[in-house]
């Protein structure tokens, strides 16, 4: 494809895909390039740098999340879904979880989200510094919530890219993992459950079982202090 026919966020949708598929390790210029049908010297000419593209990519994603209205519903109704939006995105596309630790990012679409989040819990009452507490200690919550996954995605991906069988090897390790375990009381009761068939694997519901958590403890907090509103 040539130079003038590339646009940014064409450029940008098609590094959402490929992140996806191929993860942060799976991002060049070249493969990109390769995807776009163009020279890798026209897709520099719209966006300079992979940390850049890397930046655009991660901000544009923010956008999939639907914000609550919060005119239209309480403000545990709204931290839900605004969690929950969050959660999903990331499950969606992993790379964003690592890219945190790797990356700079900043942009509208985070902006956006996190400026709502503000809103939320100053709307539950708390303090303009008690509602960015709150909202940190959210998105806090929702971003570890989706790293053990996002972690599992890339492991998988690095095993197989190296000729190895991933799917042989994850196994063995559980297996190793679950035999160490066994010499635990309490891992040892889990694993003679039926809802624990794979030692590493978080409990059901463990995500709504936190937010949960979080919330009814915000709740707490306000009743506490004498303020805050129906949720």
């Amino acid at each position: 494809m040539p130079r003038d026919t590339l646009t940014a966020d064409l450029i940008v949708r098609t590094a959402i895909e490929l992140l996806d598929d191929e993860g942060l390790d799976g991002l060049n210029m070249r493969s990109l390039a390769k995807r776009l049908g163009s020279a890798a010297t026209a897709v520099y000419w719209h966006i300079k740098t992979k940390d850049d593209l890397v930046r655009l990519a991660g901000d544009a994603i923010w956008h999939e999340v639907e914000l609550p209205d919060l005119d239209a519903v309480g403000w545990r109704a709204a931290a839900t879904a605004h969690a929950g939006g969050m959660h999903a995105m990331l499950t969606r596309h992993p790379w964003l979880v690592q890219a945190f630790g790797g990356h700079l990012l900043h942009g509208p679409g985070q902006a956006r989200y996190n400026d709502l989040g503000l809103a939320i819990y100053e709307k539950a009452g708390f303090t303009a510094a008690d509602a960015d507490r709150a909202a940190a200690a959210v998105f806090t919550f929702v971003l570890g919530s989706a790293l053990g996954p996002a972690a599992q995605v890339s492991l998988h991906r690095r095993l197989s890219k190296h000729g190895a069988d991933a799917e042989r090897l994850m196994a063995d390790t559980m297996a190793r993992a679950a035999e160490t375990a066994m010499r635990f009381p309490r891992l040892r009761e889990r694993l003679g459950t039926a809802a624990s068939a794979e030692y590493a694997a978080a409990p059901d519901s463990t995500f709504e079982f936190g937010l949960r958590s979080l919330l009814d403890g915000f709740e707490l907090r306000l009743a506490a202090e004498g303020g805050g509103h129906p949720g």
